[in-house]
């Protein structure tokens, strides 16, 4: 299928206002070589709806909008603990059956399972009410720590700001990285975020930037892909044991030094790969890979396709 330009959020009454404010900012019309989207909220019965913070949101669209849309999301609501109505679990349902792509975040993953999309799938949802999805659906499995899982035309979000996480990550999937990148770069936000739900439920949310030393250390990794990057040479570089770097890098990024590296190795290759037109022996180069072949295996086991394909999928350049 083509990738999705039409986009309708379901917004109950109670909608997280946070949650109708992130769709509602990445699926924005931008102009230039950016997708122009189709975004609309839609509700149950057009008109005022109120939100969790009280304030009244004005919602112009009826669930007609769910019947014609590429991408349906199911947006978080203060009343979760109750099914939306029969109506909405229908569309949804039929939205899905049509070959819609369908997608929630936060408490909004309880409507899509309600609805019975989540049934013998992975999902997850805000890690606090992860266990209460598990116990009120027990066919579905749910996975408290992940940002977003996806399931193909079914992918779910944790919580509050990682609505961001699941639709940037819907961007890449569908649109390519550029894409992504240049809406989160709009945004000021990250255009992907390692590691898992388990490093904001004990603390505040980190940020690279927070412990300078480290800071400066990733930027000089970023600037320096094409070579080996051992974590000794890190760990070197930030001053540290290679143990205490392990555990510095973990509680400021959430992930591992190899994990942040192959991603970073493999976003910079997308990126590459959409915007010029070299050869797959130099990307692999550039992004610190011995050859075109390890960059291939490594590309079809996180990407699922070869770097020759995803190229012929997203590429938009015409010269290097």
């Amino acid at each position: 299928m083509p990738p999705f330009l039409t986009v309708a959020a379901y917004a109950p009454s109670g909608v997280g206002m946070l949650a109708a404010g992130i769709v509602a900012e990445v699926f924005d019309r931008r102009g230039g070589d950016l997708p122009a989207f189709d975004f609309a909220l839609c509700t149950d019965h057009p008109g005022q709806v109120r939100t969790d913070t009280g304030l009244p949101l004005l919602v112009g669209h009826g669930l007609d909008r769910l019947a014609t849309a590429d991408l349906v999301l199911a947006l978080p609501w203060a009343d979760f603990r109750t099914a939306p109505p029969p109506a909405v679990l229908d569309a949804l349902s039929a939205a899905h059956r049509r070959g819609a792509l369908v997608a929630s975040h936060c408490v909004g993953a309880f409507a899509l399972a309600a609805a019975g999309l989540l049934d013998g799938r992975r999902a997850t949802t805000h890690w606090r009410f992860a266990d209460l999805l598990a116990r009120r659906h027990p066919a579905v499995e749910v996975d408290a720590g992940a940002l977003y899982v996806d399931e193909g035309r079914l992918v779910t979000g944790a919580g509050a700001a990682a609505g961001f996480d699941l639709c940037l990550h819907l961007l890449r999937r569908e649109h390519g990285a550029a894409t992504a990148n240049a809406i989160a770069r709009d945004l000021v936000l990250p255009s992907h975020r390692a590691g898992g739900q388990a490093q904001y439920v004990a603390t505040p949310v980190p940020e690279d930037c927070q412990d300078d030393r480290l800071a400066e250390v990733l930027d000089w990794a970023r600037a320096h892909l094409d070579q080996p990057l051992p974590v000794t040479e890190l760990a070197r570089r930030a001053l540290m044991s290679r143990r205490s770097f392990a555990r510095r890098f973990a509680a400021a990024t959430g992930t591992t030094p190899h994990s942040w590296l192959l991603n970073l190795r493999l976003s910079r290759a997308e990126e590459l790969l959409e915007t010029t037109n070299l050869p797959v022996e130099e990307i692999a180069r550039q992004v610190g890979y011995r050859s075109a072949t390890v960059l291939r295996e490594q590309f079809v086991r996180r990407r699922g396709v070869p770097p020759r394909s995803y190229r012929r999928s997203f590429a938009r350049a015409t010269a290097p």
